[in-house]
């Protein structure tokens, strides 16, 4: 086999069209073997011999995508300097682009013995892991471009990759729980209908099942366990593994973009499933840990602010050229839109207190590639310190978790500060005006895939996750949830109605609110995971969405929600008034020639609130005015936005109410939201109001009226 210098750059296994070049960084290693693997079990060891900045490398003539490898690393074991290297353990090159197979759990994938943690162990594990593929990088794009939709009209749809699409009907079998089936017409015709701008994917790095749970007859659903950060998962591909995954996901990608669909990835750059120091030796680990790792004083172990035994170091220069040449690929060559970043408080961690400064956040700010799409952290991790809502940088968004405590807890009844609902509603600019940012830096959500789905918020009062095999432990015990009266599965039927009509309440805040809002999968037709909070290893019927009978939708309380769901988007599409991309100024607007405000807000009997009102009310009822003829930023070519006006009146109380119609912002309105009905929306035209009419809202419901321009 002939075997030549080849480059230090890029690093990984690059395919030219007459071989491949390998290149790895290690500092760690005393010197590094490739190993290509053969389909009889058999491997040829490769010797990478040159070197160039701690990155070894060489360029093998012939070898061809769909080739398997990985590397044996030879060097120092000891653990007590934090150094781990052991060349009976075939490792994954951290930048595959693809890898095949998984992991069967045993002895020989840890660098440990079980009975003797302190023993190195020389078990070879290349039969029992996962291997490294060359890929080829060449694909027909066509004329695909990226949607790129403003965060004003963007409406997100988390969604797992499986999860969404292993029940659907309309997809063959073969088809479903795969890239593919995300690229079917039967799932972009529902997301077209319901008007989703962006699909947010549920993890889709390379990810590990864990050896605990497969132990307990269990699998890493959700797959916030990444080892490859290049790597589409090989699970989720119905063609296969050798390289096939990438060329699925682009072929999906390519689909969603022609519906003018985003796409953005969920990612986990703050740990990897190499675990603490109990846990195997996959990659990372042993190719240089303390390169890769955050150790603690004692080197045996590792800092852990994200509750999965370890966390990334973001102070090495190599950990941040991973990330960021990992978030750079997913955009340029697979085309992904966006990303959101999981337990982001940990890629702040430079030292060990969260700094909103430190070099990730640097790297990203300068970044030609990587700062031009859209980036959404979730701004907390377990560790000290780490809850940072309204901290995270100007050119970041952020999983508004107070938005979610906030709604969730006015519409079950507990008693917050008005003038925080009110925050809630318009943007948070308490969060996000401080700092130059605007309500589009808020992802407003109610619901997501970490928490009670929206149909079991309203049916449970305590997680049930004894399936989880935790004895109930795991999981979320403060949910800000309510059952409505009875625990679970009930046949009561006014506490169904209750629940139906919470839910149109949810959601109908939601897609009123100013900000962008984000649906949970299923949710938009009640999917339940009967009372399990913490479906992370429940990869079956529990967690996977179960749809609605087509033939049946419009006919059942589910498919009544679909509509309701569906008519509520459309109405936030429809009117700029509910996506404005600057804060209210709560006065009227220059140069508009309205004398009122952009904003008011009402007292049930229609009068203006005051400060004593903000101060001693609960926050449980109130009409918000809404002025589509203040509003203050230009269009696209500068031109003025208009739109008609609207009024909301919330009554989150548990009594029925009459609220006045104000009397000096307009002389007759329309009703185009009534949550009290069953299917939220009148039919058009729907009920005249006049100014100083009294409207009945039933307990916990919403109305809405209209004022055309």
């Amino acid at each position: 086999m002939q075997v030549w210098p080849g480059e230090a750059y890029p690093l990984g296994a690059t395919y030219d069209g007459a071989g491949t070049n390998f290149a790895v960084f290690t500092e760690a290693a005393d010197r590094v073997e490739l190993c290509l693997l053969h389909d009889d079990g058999s491997e040829t060891a490769v010797e990478l011999r040159e070197s160039d900045a701690f990155v070894r490398h060489a360029y093998v003539p012939g070898i061809m995508p769909g080739q398997r490898y990985g590397f044996r690393v030879h060097g120092p074991y000891a653990p007590e300097r934090g150094l781990r290297c052991n060349s009976a353990k075939l490792l994954l090159d951290p930048y595959a682009r693809a890898i095949s197979g998984s992991i069967r759990w045993g002895e020989e994938v840890y660098g440990y013995h079980f009975d003797a943690p302190d023993r190195r162990n020389d078990l070879d594990s290349a039969p029992h892991t996962m291997t490294s593929v060359v890929v080829n990088p060449y694909f027909d794009w066509g004329d695909d471009r990226r949607p790129r939709r403003g965060y004003h009209e963007t409406v997100i749809y988390e969604a797992h990759v499986k999860g969404l699409t292993m029940r659907h009907p309309g997809l063959p079998e073969e088809l479903r729980g795969t890239y593919a089936a995300l690229a079917h017409p039967v799932i972009i015709e529902h997301l077209v209908e319901l008007g989703v701008t962006t699909l947010e994917l549920m993890p889709v790095h390379q990810f590990v099942n864990d050896h605990r749970l497969v132990d307990m007859g269990l699998n890493n659903y959700w797959g916030y366990n990444t080892i490859g950060f290049f790597a589409p998962h090989n699970a989720y591909a119905s063609w296969g593994d050798r390289g096939q995954q990438v060329l699925e996901f682009k072929s999906a990608v390519r689909a969603l973009h022609e519906a003018g669909i985003e796409v953005i990835l969920d990612v986990v750059y703050n740990h990897t499933a190499e675990g603490n120091h109990l846990g195997p030796t996959l990659s990372f680990k042993g190719m240089d840990n303390p390169q890769y790792y955050r150790l603690t004083d004692d080197p045996r172990y590792y800092m852990d602010t994200t509750g999965t035994g370890n966390s990334l170091l973001m102070r090495s220069p190599h950990v941040l050229q991973l990330i960021m040449d990992s978030l750079r690929y997913w955009v340029t060559e697979m085309h992904v839109d966006g990303f959101r970043f999981d337990l982001a408080a940990t890629l702040a961690r430079q030292f060990h207190e969260v700094d909103r400064l430190s070099s990730f956040f640097d790297l990203v700010q300068q970044d030609p590639v990587v700062s031009q799409v859209k980036l959404i952290a979730e701004p907390w991790d377990v560790g000290e310190g780490g809850y940072q809502v309204g901290n995270f940088p100007p050119l970041w968004t952020e999983w508004n978790g107070k938005y979610r405590d906030t709604v969730r807890d006015m519409w079950r009844g507990e008693q917050r500060a008005l003038a925080e609902f009110a925050s809630r509603l318009t943007g948070s600019s308490d969060l996000y005006q401080d700092d130059g940012r605007r309500p589009l830096a808020s992802i407003n959500f109610v619901t997501c895939h970490d928490g009670f789905t929206l149909h079991d918020l309203v049916s449970y009062n305590q997680k049930h996750n004894k399936a989880n095999g935790e004895d109930n432990r795991d999981g979320e015990s403060h949910n800000r949830s309510w059952n409505c009266g009875e625990e679970g599965g009930t046949d009561n039927a006014e506490v169904l109605k209750l629940r139906a009509r919470q839910m149109r309440n949810f959601v109908a805040t939601l897609m009123l609110s100013q900000g962008v809002p984000m649906i949970s999968h299923g949710d938009e037709f009640a999917r339940t995971q009967r009372g399990n909070n913490n479906a992370y290893c429940q990869d079956n019927e529990l967690a996977w969405v179960k749809w609605l009978d087509p033939d049946a939708e419009e006919d059942t309380p589910d498919g009544e929600l679909l509509a309701f769901t569906r008519a509520m988007v459309w109405l936030r599409k429809d009117h700029p008034v509910f996506r404005r991309r600057r804060f209210f100024h709560g006065r009227p607007v220059e140069g508009t020639h309205d004398e009122l405000s952009d904003i008011a807000w009402f007292t049930p009997e229609g009068k203006e609130m005051t400060q004593r009102d903000w101060d001693s009310a609960p926050a449980s009822a109130l009409s918000v005015f809404l002025n589509g003829n203040a509003i203050s930023e230009p269009g696209t070519r500068g031109e003025r936005i208009t739109d008609d006006s609207f009024l909301l009146m919330f009554n989150a109380s548990p009594r029925t109410l009459d609220f006045v119609v104000p009397v000096n912002h307009g002389r007759q309105w329309e009703v185009v939201v009534d949550t009290a009905r069953s299917d939220g929306v009148p039919p058009h035209p729907g009920p005249k109001v006049q100014a100083g009419d009294r409207l009945t809202l039933v307990d916990r419901s919403l109305t809405v009226l209209q004022r055309p321009v």
